[in-house]
């Protein structure tokens, strides 16, 4: 009988193309998993893999058995989903991601109100950028992860996943106190083409989001620091070195020294949690989008109040 764990390491090399990349999709060294193809090439008695250059590829045979196990490991998960839809109760261990600010203003209402609700539901976390998450729950090391894009620059979603919506996470410009703009009801992206921008690595969504956005308003932005932290950011505002873009999520509290002004274009983060749509029906994921909607909600109307 073929092993489901041998079969899950053969997807990994399928989907990543090399044995370092499988063994670190699946937090296991490259010897493990060389053993394991080993194993399972003498249980189908046929060879999976074949030198390659300094690596290795997938025979026809091992392409074939990739396919299939695809396959198998959704059905699998499909069957987990429906026995725990069967049961009916939030029980065993969901993994969860988000980026930073997500963790820090949607994970501590959330998770809380689920270990509250829910106390044999035993739920991981860890801080992830979108793209990481995402891959995170295709390979099966996730069962969530909560990502977002822009307004005016979606992210592109991989076929197989459900998604849910948690905030329209509004932005403002965060400037040091006495920057001429401070006391401006509400300001133009367009109208800091003189500053210098405090934003987040390079290649990172959100920074490529900015560029993108300036650019398409005739400015080429100054880019001076940056930081994947908001507060590191603001941080940096405060010392008087830049501005920066402030979605609510995560902002508060805001350092002495600076202000935060309105945009007029109604800049705006999309958040939203993905999982795969075989494990649609299980109970702990639903009740994980019920927790983080609900605070998304709260954080939604506390911003209107404001």
């Amino acid at each position: 009988m073929l092993s489901l764990e041998r079969l899950r390491v053969l997807d990994a090399l399928a989907r990543h193309g090399s044995v370092s990349g499988a063994a670190d999709a699946l937090h296991v060294t490259t010897s493990a998993v060389s053993q394991q193809m080993a194993k399972l090439e003498r249980e189908v008695g046929q060879q999976l893999l074949a030198k390659h250059g300094r690596g290795v590829r997938l025979t026809d045979a091992g392409r074939l058995l990739a396919e299939h196990s695809g396959r198998i490991l959704s059905q699998v998960e499909l069957a987990q989903s429906d026995l725990e839809a069967q049961r009916g109760r939030v029980v065993g261990e969901l993994r969860l991601s988000a980026f930073p600010t997500a963790a820090r203003g949607l994970f501590p209402g959330a998770l809380a109100a689920l270990r509250a609700d829910h106390p044999q539901l035993r739920v991981r976390s860890r801080e992830l950028e979108p793209e990481a998450g995402i891959a995170g729950v295709i390979r099966g090391d996730l069962d969530m992860a909560v990502v977002l894009d822009w307004h005016n620059k979606p992210m592109p979603l991989p076929g197989g996943l459900a998604k849910a919506g948690i905030l329209d996470d509004p932005a403002a410009i965060a400037v040091p106190e006495g920057h001429p703009l401070a006391d401006r009801a509400e300001v133009r992206l367009e109208d800091f083409a003189g500053d210098e921008w405090i934003t987040w690595g390079d290649g990172e969504f959100c920074h490529e989001w900015l560029l993108f956005t300036l650019r398409a308003q005739g400015v080429e932005p100054k880019v001076g620091h940056q930081a994947a932290e908001t507060h590191t950011q603001l941080a940096l505002v405060a010392a008087g070195l830049g501005v920066c873009v402030a979605p609510l999520l995560g902002r508060e509290p805001i350092p002495a020294g600076v202000v935060t002004v309105p945009v007029r274009q109604q800049v705006r983060r999309h958040v939203y949690v993905v999982w795969r749509a075989d494990a649609d029906r299980r109970p702990s994921i639903r009740a994980a989008v019920e927790a983080l909607q609900k605070v998304g909600a709260d954080l939604g109307r506390s911003a209107d109040s404001d």
